[in-house]
């Protein structure tokens, strides 16, 4: 799934191919992809131009002069910037004709990711249960140790959880627990606040050093726009199992929290018992 690092890379790439461009036309192929009335939904964007380009959390934002549409790529949603209106194949869902004559697919295998119409006075409420962004200058181990004071659950779950830290996925989360050198079952309850210093700075460590990489190319996750995620290049635990760890040479092992495949270094990753 995309994380931050891979959203925010496709909406700063978007605005760099498509900024200031206008919407002549839209092709939805898929009518379920588009959230609420689908002639509305065109009628909100054709001939308006492309003017803003942000993210909240994994949600990317695209502001059309009036309106934002508002993107969530959920599993496999991607967009391409192409010359051919027609799609390439029954997974482009959406064809967003540009007046520099190229066009914007959106394409998406499982057909999990949605776009929907939402006004700039909307979005606060829309988005209002995500939780911190890990550059958020109140992002400190103040926040996190306040957070996480009276949550009976590990490490790793509260960093996947949306509402306290948004933005941070399974990938991400792992390579994070590595950076604070602690075990990824360790309860957010009993962690200090100097840890919890460690574990902020570590977040954004991480999350900045995969924004400059591009994000990561891990299986079906691919940038369609010409940006390799050379992030996959840096991990030091994920997808690593039996590979020595960079640190102590011991193997990485793969266990499971909170339903979720995790890597880790039994050595380096000390786990705060209850």
């Amino acid at each position: 799934m995309p994380e931050l690092p891979e959203v925010e890379t496709v909406v700063r790439t978007l605005e760099f191919l498509i900024g200031g461009l206008k919407i002549t036309d839209i092709d939805i192929h898929y009518m379920p992809i588009v959230s609420g009335d689908i002639d509305a939904f065109r009628q909100s964007l054709i001939n308006k131009r492309f003017t803003g380009f942000s993210r909240r959390g994994k949600y990317a934002l695209y502001t059309v002069e009036d309106v934002i549409l508002m993107v969530h790529l959920r599993m496999e949603g991607r967009f391409y910037v192409r010359d051919e209106r027609n799609p390439t194949d029954k997974h482009t869902h959406a064809v967003f004709h540009l007046d520099n004559g190229r066009f914007l697919h959106y394409h998406d295998v499982r057909k999990f990711g949605r776009l929907e119409i939402v006004r700039p006075d909307q979005i606060s409420r829309r988005l209002s249960t995500l939780g911190i962004e890990p550059f958020d200058p109140q992002m400190s181990g103040y926040t996190l140790k306040k957070l996480a004071s009276s949550r009976q659950i590990g490490l790793k779950t509260f960093l996947l959880d949306q509402r306290f830290v948004c933005g941070i996925g399974n990938i991400y989360a792992d390579e994070i627990c590595f950076c604070a050198r602690l075990h990824p079952e360790s309860p957010v309850s009993k962690i200090s606040l100097k840890r919890f210093n460690e574990v902020a700075d570590c977040i954004k460590m991480v999350m900045s050093q995969a924004i400059a990489d591009g994000g990561t190319t891990i299986r079906s996750y691919t940038s369609s726009l010409g940006v390799s995620g050379r992030f996959q290049l840096r991990l030091n635990v994920h997808m690593r199992k039996g590979e020595p760890c960079h640190v102590c040479g011991d193997p990485i092992i793969k266990t499971r929290v909170s339903g979720r495949g995790t890597y880790v270094c039994l050595r380096c990753q000390k786990r705060i018992k209850d």
